[in-house]
């Protein structure tokens, strides 16, 4: 593989959403040459993710192009208007109850989209491709901690699904044609800018607007809640390692309980919450829990905030954001 040149542009797909505006950040801070492609789709309120761009419009390398990534005309043009070196495709459909209700969209964006992009990026031998899968690959896996290396045959949701076709698509097409491709199995993200209907940001609002909060199954389930600058920090060191093909789990290893999640929430904004508990949602999994050591050893990855920190953290720029832009995300 070439290495990397600083002339070259980075390519940040969904760019303009809750982990790809913080990657953004970070690569405009470093000088870097990014080039952002979001459809700001109104699967929230697109407002959000103006907001989120806001700062980086000031910047000479900043490049933004609205357009869907499975419009192979778009894709193919910005590759030829601009010298990518790295590709970080995030954009996708998230969430796993939505795509309960709507499978077909789900497995258009996230399986179609992808191969457009792989095929684009091939097309112009790109130095790294990485894709952003999920943890909900893993489905219900009795086996803990999660490790890339079990078998990921029994997602439990469209989304996961579609998550897993993204992974052999891009196995495909590295078997194919060489390309160096990283897949990233994402372990619930948090943080500044979450999306509205994440569970930490719904529960946040909820509790500090002094509304009642529900709660799914029994309060047992578990996340492996993982901040924002740790999944930020393992994007950037899996895009600086060099590589063929490999998937790496991008976690906290350290689950954390619905109910303990609502208890440290309730501590953190100094409220006591409402709570009213649910069935569990058809496609939910009991729980995620991230084996790392592959990331620890490879790319030296190391989280570094835990829970109770990040929730402080999330709670104080909620509190922000309201106070100086209304609550866009009610």
């Amino acid at each position: 593989m070439e290495p990397y040149m600083p002339d070259k542009s980075i390519l940040v797909t969904g760019g303009c959403g809750f982990i790809g505006s913080h990657l953004v950040d970070h690569y405009l801070a470093e000088n870097k040459k990014v080039v952002c492609l979001d459809n700001m789709n109104d699967f929230y309120n697109p407002e959000i993710k103006r907001l989120n761009q806001l700062p980086h419009l000031s910047s000479d390398n900043y490049t933004f192009i609205e357009g869907d990534i499975r419009d192979k005309q778009i894709v193919s043009s910005l590759f030829k208007s601009h010298n990518i070196g790295k590709v970080i495709h995030l954009a996708a459909m998230a969430g796993v109850r939505p795509s309960v209700e709507n499978p077909r969209l789900y497995l258009d964006v996230n399986v179609m989209g992808t191969q457009v992009l792989l095929d684009v990026a091939k097309d112009h031998t790109v130095d790294h491709f990485v894709f952003a899968s999920s943890s909900s690959v893993y489905g219900n896996n009795e086996k803990v901690p999660f490790s890339e290396d079990d078998r990921v045959d029994g997602q439990i949701s469209p989304y996961g699904s579609s998550k897993r076709m993204g992974e052999l698509l891009c196995q495909t097409y590295h078997h194919l044609t060489g390309l160096p491709i990283s897949c990233l199995r994402l372990f619930t993200v948090y943080g500044p800018r979450q999306r509205p209907e994440m569970a930490i940001h719904l529960f946040v609002r909820s509790i500090l607007n002094g509304n009642g909060i529900t709660v799914f199954g029994d309060g047992n389930s578990a996340r492996d809640y993982t901040y924002i600058d740790d999944i930020i920090d393992g994007i950037i060191k899996v895009t600086e390692a060099p590589n063929t093909f490999m998937i790496y789990n991008l976690g906290n290893s350290e689950p954390v309980k619905l109910i303990d999640m609502v208890n440290v929430i309730g501590s953190a904004t100094e409220k006591t919450p409402d709570i009213t508990m649910s069935t569990m949602p058809v496609g939910d999994v009991v729980q995620t829990f991230a084996d790392i050591s592959r990331s620890e050893r490879r790319l030296g990855y190391s989280p570094q905030t835990n829970f109770n920190k990040g929730v402080e953290q999330f709670v104080d720029w909620f509190r922000t954001v309201i106070k100086s832009n209304g609550d866009l995300y009610a």
